[in-house]
């Protein structure tokens, strides 16, 4: 079974940038779109953004300037490169990517934006 491995979460102040990067842990054959979700406390998940094989995106209005999508499709990696991070912003963020055998999602990782 594929997993998706995420990386780059933590703690940083307002105005501060974090890089966040998913890996498959296989391969994972015809790749339609990969995402970023996140979810914070007592909020449901919502898309922050996604990548589509033909490299188009999508953003979230509230991220929309200041957030990056980005994929590496020799490695099948997806990046979210997020500057200007403000409190709002905290939450767990899962990868997510789609593929003609199935979903796949990360274990999610937290990013803080606190002072």
């Amino acid at each position: 079974q594929v997993q998706l491995v995420e990386s780059g979460g933590g703690l940083v102040q307002p105005g501060g940038s974090l890089r966040l990067s998913c890996a498959p842990s296989g391969s994972i054959f015809s790749i339609n779109d990969m995402g970023w979700y996140r979810q914070a406390p007592g909020k449901q998940r919502e898309l922050v953004a996604s990548i589509t094989r033909r490299g188009s995106t999508n953003y979230a209005d509230s991220v929309k300037g200041r957030f990056t999508i980005s994929r590496d499709t020799a490695k099948n990696t997806v990046y979210l490169q997020m500057n200007s991070l403000k409190p709002e912003d905290t939450a767990v963020y899962y990868c997510r990517i789609s593929g003609i055998y199935g979903v796949y999602w990360g274990q999610g990782t937290q990013v803080t934006v606190s002072s």
